[in-house]
């Protein structure tokens, strides 16, 4: 493969030869082809249903929480559980955009083609009458699914592309449908952004 289909950094090629995979699982052929998360989970075992169906289930603290003061503070979440069928149940933040929910559902199916073993949420006792919730975090894990997933959405070739055509990252956003924030995001780690500035200024002058 021409290394210059890839990012300059050993983490970028790593995490993109794992979305190209992706991609290719897809079924896409072209690097600037929109990839759907939607259509590709089922492929992950990954069964997304509305928050409507658990809302009634929630107390109103619990429901205000997450839609409301903390509806920041999660993008989505995958049940410990497997159905019957062997498929995981899927929430994504309702208040979130489309865009914001391609991201999340993608980091969750990167997470299951990358063969992750899921976090946990546990309660331990510390001290006496006093309970923790905590969460078997892993840093390099959580890196690995954003990143590739990242990549399998917006693929380094197609990002490069369009950097050097001047597009903006809100117009490749819009052909990719995710957010601005995540295309600069791959902007940046593929080692792209003064190329990019320097293509916007050339653009408006």
């Amino acid at each position: 493969m021409d290394t210059t289909d890839l990012p300059p950094t050993q983490k970028g090629r790593h995490y993109e030869l794992r979305a190209q995979g992706l991609r290719e699982f897809a079924g896409l052929r072209r690097d600037d082809q929109r990839l759907d998360p939607f259509k590709l989970a089922k492929y992950a075992k990954l069964l997304v249903v509305s928050f409507d169906l658990i809302e009634a289930s929630l107390t109103e603290e619990t429901r205000k929480q997450l839609l409301g003061d903390g509806k920041e503070k999660w993008s989505g979440g995958a049940s410990s559980h497997r159905l019957p069928d062997g498929s995981k149940l899927i929430i994504l933040n309702p208040t979130h955009g489309k865009n914001r929910h391609n991201a999340t559902l993608m980091e969750e199916i990167s997470h299951v083609f990358l063969g992750h073993k899921p976090s946990r949420l546990a309660i331990e006792n510390r001290k006496k009458g006093e309970d923790v919730i905590a969460r078997d975090y892993n840093a390099a894990i959580e890196e690995e699914a954003y990143a590739t997933g990242a990549a399998a959405l917006v693929p380094y070739r197609g990002l490069k592309q369009f950097v050097e055509h001047g597009k903006t990252s809100a117009e490749i956003a819009r052909h990719f449908n995710v957010s601005r924030a995540l295309v600069e995001y791959r902007i940046k780690v593929s080692r792209l952004w003064d190329a990019y500035k320097e293509n916007i200024f050339q653009r408006s002058d």
